[in-house]
């Protein structure tokens, strides 16, 4: 545990004030974009929920299609626990954004349309929150599925159970799902605004929960349902991408600050693990035309780790140029 995580929060929860929030009220954000189906099967695993009160926020993230604004305002005729609104597309973050402006739930339930919470999701993790005054996030156990809809295992992403702090365990990727935690709409406010960028925005935006010293309180059961193949997620997408990477770029440079506010040591083995991603990502900029972004991101990983490939590489780059450089290293070791 990161020494003084959870004590740097509770003075800033206590001089936050959220006007519009009801107490008990458990508000899950949806953003939406042109998934009509996915979306009835994401907010009718939140009507199923065996807790009460709860509302919905659905956020339309400019879908282009006719079938999702029609389903949207049917399940809001339908539903009183159904409100929804309309944005430009901006991507996820901007969409939960939108959705968090008009929450009213002491409790912040993140959900993208292609997931599913199990029925006692809410009602585990609220109890959970009320027995743990101190800690500001809940989480469970998510279940992986392909597009097909059968359970498959989780390869790629080490569980995180029974941890009480984000940091340092978030330097090694964000080791859970949107789905996964809830959040005390203070956490929410305490961490501020959602980025408009559409890769890592997740990540980030739980990095600086984590330097705030959020603590986080474990429910051991499966609580939600990730589509892990779905065919048309965001993360999909090739690696060299410039906007992509400028993303990747902008989101690690604010979690390794995120980081450092929490204290985690420099030498700690998740901060040369994250070093070691700052270079990568810094190579993959560099190779795809990105010199500032690539020049920023190796600087940052040498005086973390100034390991000697680095330094010859930071060597090699200011006489070849940072493009030539990367795109040399990539081949060599992808």
């Amino acid at each position: 545990m990161i020494r003084g995580a959870g004590l740097r929060l509770l003075p800033l929860l206590k001089q936050t004030t959220i006007v519009r929030m009801q107490r008990d009220v458990v508000t899950t954000i949806i953003p939406v974009f042109n998934r009509a189906a996915l979306l009835r099967e994401a907010v009718d695993s939140v009507l199923a929920q065996t807790y009460r009160p709860i509302s919905i926020v659905i956020v339309d993230d400019g879908s282009t299609d006719d079938a999702t604004p029609r389903v949207i305002g049917e399940l809001e005729a339908a539903h009183s626990e159904v409100r929804s609104t309309r944005i430009a597309n901006g991507g996820p973050g901007a969409a939960r954004e939108a959705g968090w402006q008009i929450a009213d739930g002491e409790f912040i339930q993140y959900l993208d349309s292609d997931d599913v919470l199990l029925p006692h999701k809410l009602e585990r993790q609220v109890r959970a929150l009320r027995e743990h005054p101190d800690h500001g996030i809940s989480y469970g156990i998510t279940r992986y599925r392909d597009a097909a809809g059968n359970e498959i295992a989780c390869s790629w992403k080490p569980l995180l159970a029974g941890e009480t702090t984000l940091f340092p365990h978030f330097l090694r990727e964000r080791m859970w799902e949107t789905v996964a935690p809830l959040y005390r709409a203070s956490v929410c406010d305490a961490i501020g605004p959602w980025t408009p960028r559409r890769l890592e925005e997740d990540w980030e935006y739980d990095a600086r929960a984590g330097a705030l010293g959020v603590r986080l309180v474990f429910v051991p059961e499966v609580l939600a349902e990730h589509r892990a193949a779905a065919a048309d997620r965001l993360s999909r997408g090739h690696p060299l991408d410039p906007a992509r990477l400028q993303d990747r770029a902008a989101a690690h440079q604010s979690i390794y600050r995120s980081a450092v506010r929490a204290g985690v040591p420099r030498d700690a083995p998740e901060m040369q693990h994250f070093a070691r991603d700052l270079f990568l990502i810094g190579r993959q900029c560099g190779a795809a035309g990105l010199s500032a972004e690539s020049r920023q991101l190796i600087a940052l990983a040498l005086s973390v780790a100034p390991a000697w490939d680095l330094r010859v590489y930071t060597a090699v780059a200011s006489v070849l140029g940072w493009r030539v450089t990367s795109r040399l290293a990539m081949k060599v070791r992808p």
